[in-house]
């Protein structure tokens, strides 16, 4: 919702401001909304490679500190919102709490995801899996269809 490029950036610098490194940025990419309210507009998405000095539950509250600070109001799931910060994967850690699933259990299924993630780590091996991004991002469906936008950072 609102100007989402704005949101994104203000998201990024707010991580930094909370002990957040980042170590790489991908661009952002525009994708159709999916699940959720039918008229949402497109989606943007990024992924950062960070470095933190905390544990993952204290980087899911720092996440969720710097989404109330864009003014995300939950809603709906899936519903419009101004800014959603998720945390795909914590080094070699599986995380199975119920606030917080790591590795992110739909990233695997989701192109918005991939993409951006491939970008900046295509040879990465999550834990669990037996193949990289970039080898599991071939598999998934073209559509919806993922367009990048441009570099914001």
């Amino acid at each position: 919702m609102g100007d989402r490029l704005e949101f994104l950036r203000r998201g990024r610098a707010e991580l930094g401001n909370l002990g957040v490194r980042v170590q790489a940025s991908s661009a952002v990419y525009c994708t159709e909304p999916v699940g959720g309210p039918q008229e949402q507009q497109d989606y943007y998405n990024a992924v950062l490679q960070i470095e933190v000095d905390c544990s993952a539950p204290e980087l899911l509250q720092i996440c969720q500190a710097v989404e109330q600070a864009s003014g995300r109001v939950r809603r709906e799931r899936w519903g419009p919102r101004t800014l959603d910060v998720d945390i795909l994967l914590f080094g070699t850690q599986h995380i199975a709490t119920k606030a917080l699933q790591v590795p992110h259990p739909r990233m695997f299924e989701r192109r918005f995801v991939l993409e951006p993630l491939a970008q900046i780590a295509p040879f990465l091996v999550p834990p669990g899996c037996t193949e990289d991004i970039a080898a599991t991002l071939q598999r998934l469906p073209e559509t919806p269809k993922v367009g990048k936008v441009l570099r914001i950072w």
